[in-house]
This record gives structure tokens, sequence and C-alpha cells, in this order.
């Protein structure tokens, strides 16, 4: 019996699939939002944590470290993500915290129960479709100081309190700003932001 946890912010999306994994022959699934993830992991236990990466609770990218928290005894849960090319970041950052398993978003729900199987055996399961976006992310422009810089300003750091928690000079953020402006194409710091969210870097 392959344990899953299914994590995901829509309530009527989530009720329906957990439905329908509920279905498959050797799958035991439970569901949770993902403000309840990091304690339905060490409560549930699961053997595959399969979590969308659109989360109600910010922008940019969902703490998926919480799906595999160190010291729950045994090995962590395998991580797949419902995911969409569009988001190129969001890709990146599944594929750095060792998702295994990227299953396309407007696919069909056959492709995640192949994924949670793959997952389980320890293997590699990514959606064809999602190949463009791993294209982009490895394209990504910003380095990850700039990621850093950028995330603070998301958030609605003041140029002095970017510098203070990156113990860098003020000159030095607005410089890296700078960067991040002309790299994205943008045409300011706030529209740099935002097309950064759109892709899913922060």
């Amino acid at each position: 019996m392959i344990r899953v946890l299914l994590v995901h912010d829509a309530c009527l999306v989530r009720s329906i699939l957990a439905e329908w994994l509920r279905r498959e022959p050797g799958l035991d699934v439970d569901d949770t939002p993902w403000r309840d993830a990091d304690a339905r992991v060490r409560s549930f236990c699961p053997d595959v944590c399969a979590a969308d990466l659109d989360w109600a609770d910010g922008q940019g990218v969902p703490p998926l470290g919480e799906l595999c928290p160190p010291g729950t005894g045994g090995r962590p849960p395998a991580l797949v993500v419902l995911a969409q090319a569009n988001r190129p970041g969001l890709l990146k950052r599944a594929a750095e915290a060792g998702a295994l398993g990227f299953v396309d978003k407007a696919g069909s729900p056959d492709r995640l129960v192949g994924a949670i199987r793959s997952g389980a055996r320890r293997e590699r399961f990514i959606d064809a479709s999602l190949g463009f976006g791993f294209l982009k992310a490895a394209q990504m422009p910003l380095t990850r100081r700039e990621l850093s810089v950028l995330s603070l300003a998301a958030a609605g750091a003041s140029i002095g309190e970017i510098a203070g928690s990156l113990h860098l000079s003020h000159g030095t953020v607005r410089n890296y700003m700078a960067s991040i402006t002309r790299k994205t194409g943008a045409r300011n710091r706030v529209d740099a932001i935002r097309i950064s969210r759109g892709e899913g870097w922060v």
C-alpha cells in the first residue's frame, strides 16, 4: 500500500482529486491544504507527497521543504508536484527541492497516478509537456544573490532593509536592482517583481 498525501489549497479540486485517487488500488490517500501540510506529513508519514505548486498563503514558491522535514524517521516521502510549463521558476525550485515527479496540471489524472507510483519506487517521472518550462528554467537570467534581493523586495522590504538583511551596502542593493530590472526587461522595480512572480522566480 502506497501512502499518499495530496497537498492542494483549492478545496474543491483537492477533494475531487483525493476521491479519485482513493479509487485506485494500492493507494492510501489523505489530503490537506498547504497551511497544515507540515503537521500532516509528520502524523500521516506518507510515502509520496503530491503537491500543487500554487498555494494560497503567498506568491512565489510554496514551502516544499516542509514536505520532507528532517528528523521524521525513515526516509522522507518522495515529492511529486503539479506544475505548469509557464511557471519555469517553480519548476526549477521544485527540482532543487528534490522533486522526482512533475505532472502537468493541464494533463490527465492518470498521469498523476503514474507519477505517484513512480515516486514510490523512487523513479523520476516528467510530463513531456513540461519540457519547454524546464528549458526556460535552465535559461533563468538572475543569479542567486539577485533572487535573494528580489525576494526581499517582493516582500515589501526597502533598500535599507534589504541591505541590512543581506549585509550589503545601499549602493550594492541599488546596483542589484538595476541589474534585475535590465535582465528581466522590466521598466522599474515594481515591474521586475511582477514579471518575476509571473515566471515563478519569487
